[in-house]
């Protein structure tokens, strides 16, 4: 992301500084506006949120959203940019797996107008060019094509599990691994959710399917995942005919699956929410499509030391989020984008496009500090601070008031 480098000293005069603060309120007028979308690829890296892909509804009409461009978020500043991907960019998707490794943004399946896809692309977020590349495999297979799946980080490595798509008679076999969609086939060619677990190499770039132990989830879709250390954990998903809010744990040592058996009240079934890791023992749990199909807007928080989930109050229960993203921000700040708050499934039109900041843990002195600060201070009373204090005060009063968290 630009940014316009200024150089500033203790003597500015009253003309240079009505300058800069007019030069910034101009910046601020233009700043583009991102599309609403559901669907869409994300990851964040404490500084930035990447947001590319997904669909929106045009006249009831559903509509890729365009492959040659990547949406940034200044997660300080509460601002859009968009920059154009170059390089042989991913045809359009909604419904794939993203995660962030090494400064690159790969994305893995998904669904296009062709269907789904087992493709699998990275794009290059520190060259400034925004290089995007569709990435081969030296050994190994790659899953069938699949969406609705998730994605785990670890050990440079990722790893994903279940989604639904096509697979062919010859490759059905265990039926513990694949279910079929009774409403969908067609020429011996069977859609269905599946169970199973693969890892990508990118330094090797290789394929394989793990053969884990213990009880494996049920194959699903549309599930939501997050990593804890050696970890990875899955929550609830869609089960053939209904949505579950079971919780999973894949220990990546052994690859062995175990189910948590949660105490007390535990949030309903559901498909299309988030799961994001804001401790490493807690997991926050927000929104999706419920059992009888209410876009929904409840936030959980799951306690791994005592097995209990919690209900928390926030000031975001008004805006329902479905087949939205999620992503870890500065200080276990969860940081939500787009979805719809309709159920997509008979109207889909209620697409979004706003930015939803949850705040989950207590902030340190120096955040609060600075954010209080910022709500009293002028650009121009900045110019005599340090330079990094200074701008991370300026980027502070440029806040929208949409990206202020919401308290729990």
């Amino acid at each position: 992301m630009a940014e316009s480098a200024v150089n500033y000293s203790s003597n500015v005069g009253e003309c240079s500084n009505s300058k800069l603060i007019m030069a910034e309120s101009a910046v601020k007028a233009v700043e583009p506006q991102i599309r609403e979308r559901s669907g869409h690829a994300a990851a964040a890296d404490r500084q930035h949120l990447y947001i590319w892909g997904g669909y929106a509804s045009v006249a009831d009409q559903e509509q890729f959203l365009p492959r040659d461009e990547i949406w940034i978020y200044d997660l300080e500043r509460g601002s859009w940019c968009v920059r154009q991907v170059c390089g042989s960019a991913p045809p359009p998707l909604s419904g794939s797996s993203s995660c962030l490794l090494d400064g690159e943004l790969f994305i893995f399946g998904g669904c296009s107008d062709d269907g789904q896809t087992n493709e699998l692309y990275s794009i290059s977020l520190g060259d400034g060019r925004f290089t995007c590349r569709r990435v081969t495999h030296r050994s190994g297979s790659p899953p069938s094509p699949r969406d609705k799946l998730c994605c785990w980080l670890h050990e440079g490595r990722i790893v994903f599990f279940g989604g639904y798509g096509p697979k062919l008679l010859r490759e059905v076999g265990d039926l513990q691994s694949f279910t079929v969609d009774e409403a969908s086939w067609a020429d011996g060619v069977f859609w269905g959710w599946n169970n199973e677990t693969h890892q990508f190499d990118p330094e090797r770039r290789s394929w394989t399917e793990v053969q884990t132990t213990g009880g494996a989830p049920a194959p699903r879709a549309a599930h939501a995942s997050a990593t804890i250390g050696c970890k990875g954990f899955i929550c609830g998903g869609r089960v053939k005919d209904t949505r579950t809010s079971d919780l999973h744990c894949l220990d990546f040592s052994s690859w062995t699956w175990s189910e948590i058996v949660c105490s007390g009240a535990s949030p309903t079934g559901r498909s299309w929410h988030t799961l994001t890791a804001v401790s490493h023992t807690a997991l926050f749990l927000f929104g999706g499509l419920s059992v009888d199909c209410r876009p929904m807007s409840d936030v959980w928080i799951f306690n791994l030391e005592t097995n209990h989930w919690m209900k928390m109050k926030h000031k975001h229960t008004h805006r329902p989020r479905l087949w939205h993203t999620a992503s870890a921000g500065a200080d276990a700040d969860v940081v939500v984008f787009g979805g719809s708050g309709d159920n997509i499934l008979l109207m889909d039109t209620g697409h979004c496009s706003d930015v939803l900041v949850f705040q989950t843990q207590p902030y340190p002195l120096s955040r609060l500090c600075q954010d209080c600060i910022s709500l009293h201070i002028s650009v121009s009373q900045t110019l005599l601070l340090p330079l990094r204090l200074r701008r991370r005060l300026q980027n502070r009063t440029q806040r929208t008031p949409a990206h202020t968290p919401a308290l729990q």
